[in-house]
């Protein structure tokens, strides 16, 4: 599919100007934009790094710091106001807000750590990181949910990249911190404070809702697995990246050059961007110049009689029906059809979502709390310091690839084999348990490899369950859904990270140092309880799982995307004098009236 307005104007442009301004204003470039804010939208998932600089600064324990870290996943996850938001204001504000928020919070934090603000109290740290970590929702509504609602027959491939930058973000912001402030860990904060909110506003306007029509399906995926290969080169070095400095101490002109490589592969799918559209410019210009080997169609308005209803008949049947024995209330909560638009109410009280909800706190709860935890359980066990940034880019790099292929293969499953994508969930939380067994038993060298199975697992949860909630409840009210669905995370971090392995790791460290309030702990047993409780809760989470693939197996053996095609075709052939004009190879051309008049009368 293409979309009308993409490149508003540009095929009336002559030269180089005209083929600029329809770039920049190409529904392509808008997807380039969302890889560069994606790509700046995942500090929250680096929080080990500088948490230590955290604790030690101000003083924590290790409860303290998982109850901060538990308001960071508050932020990041409650994006239900974002959502509200978005649905009634353009993208581009809901960008704007976000980059506030995340200057904000995080300039905050990096002022208290340094020692330049006086030392806050715990709650307000808990309100700067929280207000930091929501820009991030901020972030993911206004670009993502844009692109999913652009493509909505693709939303499997979009969600995967889209949510793939982010998982990356995490190894981006490490190589680009040590090539601008070496290993000053504290320093970190305050880029994280200041990039993220720059990119957005720099493509703020660039994001926008475009109209769908009707084009052939290879012309729109294409260009996604040319992002997909550039995206996997970016992984594919930055992972060589962390094998290196694993084993070789890197200098700051070293970092400097390996960040610079990973600046240039960012910007390499702009190279597909200009591609696509200059193959779209090249077909506007040959239908405005020879529109005779094309068909135009004109549709103009027809006049249909619609027969007289017989008031009669209409009155006598409502004077004999009585009204329905249905509350308002029941009305108002009785869900359509899987597959339509529910509302907001409709959705949250329905059966789907709930066994969604839970599986999701089971599953995100667990391998986040691995993720916010990763640098102690590295401590614990004996790991070199320099180890806990291998472990957070080996998570970074997993994450990427545990969203891209979840969401391509789990589109690809579903379009060929009608494959439901919440039985790919549960084989997920299945893996996910495998990691968290490692950890609980801490086998000597298998960090590195639960680091791998943790990240991969905790990436392919989050496309599935938005591609889930896009396709069982709609798209109308899909920016608050979204961030509903996220809420789970924290829930599920809060339970896990902070009451059960925040908790058990200072009551370890209190028998280790003989009642002392001492908050470092020493070997395999500090973390080996509450990993094997994670473990059933994840197990638990997967069977009830199970529920929603039995309750939506019908629906996904349907062909669950018949109607966004009907839509893309009444949108083509629809008007009011307006030309459609369809060249050879079956691509859409839209102009204005204007140029329809030129065509059609040689000029």
């Amino acid at each position: 599919m293409v979309f009308a307005g993409g490149s508003g104007g540009g095929a009336t442009a002559t030269g180089g100007f005209g083929f600029a301004v329809q770039v920049v204003r190409g529904r392509w470039f808008m997807v380039f934009a969302c890889f560069l804010i994606m790509s700046a939208a995942g500090a929250t998932y680096i929080f080990s790094i500088y948490s230590k600089d955290i604790k030690s600064s101000l003083g924590y324990d290790q409860q303290t710091l998982n109850t901060l870290s538990f308001f960071k996943d508050l932020g990041a996850n409650v994006g239900i106001l974002s959502g509200l938001i978005n649905e009634v204001s353009p993208p581009w504000f809901v960008l704007s807000i976000g980059a506030a928020m995340n200057l904000s919070g995080y300039l905050m934090i990096y002022l208290a750590i340094t020692g330049r603000i006086a030392r806050p109290a715990v709650w307000q740290m808990c309100v700067y990181i929280c207000v930091g970590a929501n820009s991030q929702s901020f972030a993911n509504t206004g670009a993502l949910v844009t692109c999913v609602k652009n493509f909505p027959d693709s939303r499997g491939i979009v969600l995967g990249l889209l949510k793939g930058f982010v998982g990356l973000s995490g190894a981006i912001f490490t190589q680009l911190y040590h090539a601008v402030y070496g290993s000053d860990s504290k320093s970190l904060v305050l880029l994280i404070a200041w990039l993220p909110a720059a990119i957005s506003i720099v493509f703020v306007h660039t994001i926008r809702i475009m109209e769908v029509v009707k084009s052939a399906a290879k012309q729109t995926t294409k260009p996604f697995y040319f992002f997909l290969y550039i995206s996997l080169a970016l992984a594919a070095y930055l992972m060589i990246l962390i094998i290196v400095e694993n084993r070789v101490t890197f200098s700051r002109p070293e970092y400097s050059v390996s960040a610079a490589v990973v600046v240039l592969l960012l910007f390499l799918p702009l190279g597909v961007v200009i591609k696509e559209e200059l193959r779209i410019w090249k077909q506007k210009k040959a239908a405005l110049a020879d529109p005779s080997p094309m068909s135009v169609t004109v549709e103009k308005p027809i006049a249909i009689e619609l027969p007289q209803p017989d008031t009669t008949k209409v009155t006598t049947a409502t004077e004999s029906s009585p009204p329905p024995n249905v509350s308002c209330l029941a009305r108002t909560f009785r869900a359509p059809d899987r597959g339509e638009d529910y509302s907001i109410l409709q959705a949250l009280v329905s059966v789907d979502m709930l066994v969604l909800f839970f599986a999701t706190i089971c599953g995100v709860g667990g391998t986040l709390t691995a993720i916010d935890n990763m640098g102690q359980i590295g401590e614990s066990l004996g790991y070199p310091t320099r180890s806990t940034s291998t472990f957070v880019s080996l998570i970074s790099i997993w994450n990427y690839l545990g969203r891209v292929a979840a969401g391509f293969l789990s589109e690809i499953l579903l379009t060929r084999y009608k494959f439901p994508r919440p039985l790919m969930l549960t084989l997920v939380l299945l893996l996910s348990a495998v990691g968290h067994l490692l950890i609980a038993f801490g086998v000597p060298g298998s960090l590195y490899f639960s680091s791998v199975i943790i990240g991969f697992s905790f990436g392919a949860q989050w496309p599935l369950l938005f591609a889930i909630i896009s396709e069982v409840f709609g798209l109308k009210y899909y920016s608050t859904l979204y961030n509903f669905g996220a809420v789970a995370s924290p829930i599920g971090s809060y339970i896990l990270n902070v009451r059960v392995t925040g908790h058990l790791y200072d009551r370890e460290a209190a028998k280790q140092n003989s009642g002392l309030r001492e908050s470092t702990c020493i070997g395999v047993h500090c973390f080996k309880l509450a990993f094997l409780i994670i473990t059933v809760v994840t197990i638990a989470g997967a069977l009830v799982s199970l529920v929603l693939v039995w309750r939506t197996w019908d629906f996904y053996k349907s062909d669950i995307y018949a109607k966004f095609r009907a839509s893309a075709d009444t949108n083509e052939e629809e008007g009011n004098g307006v030309a459609v004009v369809k060249s050879s190879d079956g691509v859409v051309v839209k102009e204005v009236e204007e140029e329809k008049k030129e065509i059609r009368g040689g000029g």
